[in-house]
C-alpha cells in the first residue's frame, strides 16, 4: 500500500492505488488476463530482481494465488505492466497462465513517472537503479534536477550524488550492483582525478576492504601526485612472536599481538565461520548460553 506520509512522491502513485483504497471498488474491475499477452513496463527503472525472493513469491503464488492484482494498460498488442512486475514474473515461475489485473488508462509520460515513483518507494532498489530512475525523469520528461528534487521531496545534492554514479566505468558499476562496493565508496571513487586509475583503485578497495576514510586519504595522495607511503610494521620482540605462535597452535588459527611503545596492546584471533568462532570461544571457556 502506498505510504501517504511520503508527500514528496507526488500524486501519480496515489492515482494507481485508488482502486485498492476505495471501499466501493467492485470485483468487476479485476480481470484475469493471459500472462502471454502481458509485457513488462518499458520504463521500468529496476534492472535486477532478486531470484531468491522471486522464487519465494512464486512458491506462495503457486500455493495461494495472487491476492493483489497488477495494474496494466492497453498496448498495441496486449498489455503493458504499470505496477506489479514482480508478481508477473513470479506467476510465470509458478506455472500460472493468467493473473488478476486492473486495466487503467495512462499516457507514456504518466506511465513513466508512475513506474519510477513506485519503484523509488521500495527499499531494495540498488543505487544504480535509483540513479537511473532519476535520469529517466530528467531525460524523458525534460525535467531539471531541481524539478526532480522538488517533485520527489529529496534535496538537490542527494539527486546529483546519485546521478554521478552513472558516470562510473562498467566494471565499477558491477562492483556497486553486487554490493562489493558501498554507495559511500563509489561516491568517493568519483573524486579521483586520473580516471584511468579508477577501476584498479575500485578493485583494490574491495580486495583490501578499505573504509571510506582510508579511501579518501588514498585518493588525496593520488590526486596530489604523491606516492602512498607503505606502512612500516613495527618490529616485534621475540617474546611477542613466540606468544603469537603458542596461541596460534592453541586456537588452530592465526593470532596477532600488537603492543604500543606505552605498553598497551591487543590480541587478534582470526576465525572464518560461526562454527570456528564457537570452537574458539569453547577453548576460552566462554559460554554465551
Amino acid at each position: 500500500m502506498v505510504n501517504k506520509n511520503n508527500k514528496g512522491l507526488g500524486r501519480g502513485i496515489e492515482a494507481i492505488f485508488k482502486d485498492f483504497e476505495s471501499p466501493d471498488v467492485e470485483l468487476a474491475n479485476v480481470e484475469e488476463l493471459p500472462l502471454e499477452e502481458i509485457r513488462p513496463n518499458p520504463y521500468q527503472p529496476r534492472k535486477q530482481f532478486d531470484e531468491a525472493a522471486l522464487n519465494d513469491l512464486a512458491a506462495s503464488i503457486a500455493q495461494t494465488g495472487v491476492f493483489q492484482p497488477i495494474i496494466v494498460r492497453h498496448s498495441v498488442t496486449g498489455y503493458e505492466i504499470i505496477t506489479g512486475e514482480r508478481r508477473f514474473r513470479a506467476s510465470k515461475l509458478a506455472g500460472k497462465t493468467t493473473i488478476p489485473a486492473i486495466v487503467r488508462t495512462f499516457d507514456d509520460p504518466a506511465m513513466m513517472e508512475i513506474a519510477v515513483l513506485e519503484n523509488l518507494q521500495r527499499e531494495d532498489l540498488t543505487p544504480l537503479d535509483e540513479a537511473q530512475a532519476y535520469d529517466t525523469l530528467i531525460q524523458k520528461l525534460n525535467l531539471t534536477q531541481a524539478e526532480v528534487s522538488k517533485r520527489l521531496g529529496k534535496s538537490r545534492p542527494y539527486i546529483a550524488n546519485y546521478l554521478r554514479l552513472l558516470t562510473l566505468p562498467p566494471e565499477v558499476k558491477k562492483l556497486l550492483d553486487t554490493k562489493q562496493l558501498s554507495m559511500g565508496q563509489a561516491r568517493t571513487l568519483l573524486s579521483l582525478k586520473d580516471k584511468k586509475r579508477l577501476v584498479p583503485l575500485a578493485k583494490k578497495t574491495v580486495s583490501d576492504n578499505l573504509t571510506v576514510r582510508q579511501l579518501e586519504h588514498l585518493i588525496a595522495q593520488m590526486n596530489a601526485g604523491t606516492k602512498p607511503a607503505k606502512a612500516k610494521e613495527p618490529v616485534k620482540s621475540p617474546y611477542l612472536r613466540a606468544s603469537e605462535n603458542q596461541l596460534g597452535d592453541k586456537f588452530g588459527t592465526k593470532v596477532s599481538i600488537a603492543q604500543s611503545a606505552k605498553g598497551k596492546g591487543k590480541i587478534e584471533i582470526d576465525f572464518t565461520t560461526a562454527q570456528d568462532l564457537n570452537r574458539i570461544l569453547a577453548l576460552l571457556d566462554v559460554n554465551l548460553d
